[in-house]
């Protein structure tokens, strides 16, 4: 049996489609008073049957939208400067990973002695007293599941990991009916961010039988279904089984969190501002098949949940497992090579060295990665 292992779930955790309408009863649940909400402009007017029934029911209610992009420590400082003069009980975040990400930040950061740096790193920070209720809108993040958030330093460009679990939401709503409107481009590349979260978990050296079981599921769900989602974004059966996929991968990050595909990953959303999505995605064929050697078992299996073809080896099988994420990859539009997304070679060597600082994930991969691993497998996937 694997070593101990450490779960954090939501007090209440609902999924289905429709589900976002009992939004205000979850409220009434938290005898919430003062609600500060953290989500995007387009899905405001879709929000106004919930901002009408907080009225209704004497809730105060605050909003912001100026989450866009992946979050730096000035954006979430930004935000904060409007929740703390409002002292909210609790939070909302609706939206993706970014806003989900922001929210769970912001309700620890209400009534905390401690500032966000003091807290930056893993198991610092030491309370919650806002409630937090998270609604994703697209099915990759898994933020909603999970104790991390990320924000990039303005410092240094580089993204900074904040694991507690005071960052596990009181409630967790996951809507798929919020994901039909969501853009093909964004449909796929969060689709193998959540696919990559259980991929990488069930590699992973921390890798555990409880873990192994949803992330084997969560890759045979995303896998079956999200090209249909990508090519017809209105396909209610594949928007629930990729949104399920999705949490799944978010309950694996917590108990063994990913690796060296995210850790790659990273320099290229510093450095080209590529959407993390993407960038996992640009990763994925090429860290899957440098790992391959560590354990040819789980990668074949992880290859059949995929739904590749059984070789007549397990190394055949693993091996068939690339090709099906390529096709995967292709089938969703996405590119297959750094050079299609505008790196440029003569980097490669600087994003290895980035990367190689992102030893809290670097250190869950099955295979050891140096310098010049990284530099290879960039070289491969340019």
């Amino acid at each position: 049996m694997s070593s101990t292992i450490h779960i954090n779930f939501p007090n209440q955790f609902v999924f289905g489609s429709g589900s976002s309408n009992n939004l205000i009863a979850s409220l009434n649940k938290l005898n919430a008073k003062k609600v500060f909400v953290i989500t995007i402009e387009p899905l405001l007017s879709e929000l106004t049957f919930f901002f009408n029934a907080c009225l209704e029911n004497k809730i105060e209610l605050l909003h912001d939208t100026t989450i866009i992009n992946e979050p730096t420590y000035v954006d979430f400082n930004s935000v904060l400067e409007i929740a703390k003069p409002f002292n909210p009980d609790t939070v909302i975040g609706i939206g993706g990973g970014s806003v989900l990400d922001v929210a769970k930040l912001i309700a620890a950061q209400i009534n905390n002695a401690q500032s966000l740096q003091d807290y930056v790193g893993i198991g610092l920070l030491q309370q919650r007293s806002a409630k937090l209720i998270c609604l994703p809108t697209t099915s990759g993040t898994g933020s909603e599941m999970s104790p991390n958030a990320i924000l990039v330093s303005n410092a240094d460009g580089q993204k900074k990991g904040i694991i507690s679990p005071y960052l596990v939401p009181d409630i967790v709503i996951v809507d798929p009916l919020l994901t039909l409107k969501l853009p093909a481009t964004i449909t796929a590349a969060t689709g193998i961010d959540a696919l990559t979260h259980c991929l990488e978990a069930y590699t992973n050296i921390n890798a555990h039988p409880i873990v192994d079981d949803w992330a084997i599921k969560g890759v045979a769900l995303i896998a079956q279904h999200l090209t249909t989602a990508v090519n017809d974004g209105t396909n209610i059966i594949a928007r629930e089984n990729v949104a399920l996929g999705s949490v799944y991968g978010g309950m694996c990050l917590g108990p063994v969190n990913t690796a060296a595909i995210h850790a790659l990953s990273y320099p290229l959303g510093s450095k080209y501002h590529l959407p993390h999505g993407l960038s996992n995605a640009l990763l994925l064929p090429y860290v899957f098949e440098y790992n391959m050697q560590a354990n040819i078992e789980k990668h074949a299996a992880l290859s059949m949940a995929l739904g590749s073809k059984i070789g007549n080896t397990k190394e055949e099988t693993a091996l068939n497992g690339i090709a099906r994420i390529k096709e995967l990859l292709l089938t969703c539009n996405l590119p297959l090579h750094l050079n299609e997304v505008g790196v440029q070679e003569n980097d490669i060597e600087q994003m290895a060295n980035d990367a190689m600082q992102i030893q809290r994930l670097l250190k869950n991969n099955p295979r050891e990665i140096k310098l010049e691993n990284a530099i290879e497998i960039y070289k491969n996937a340019f």
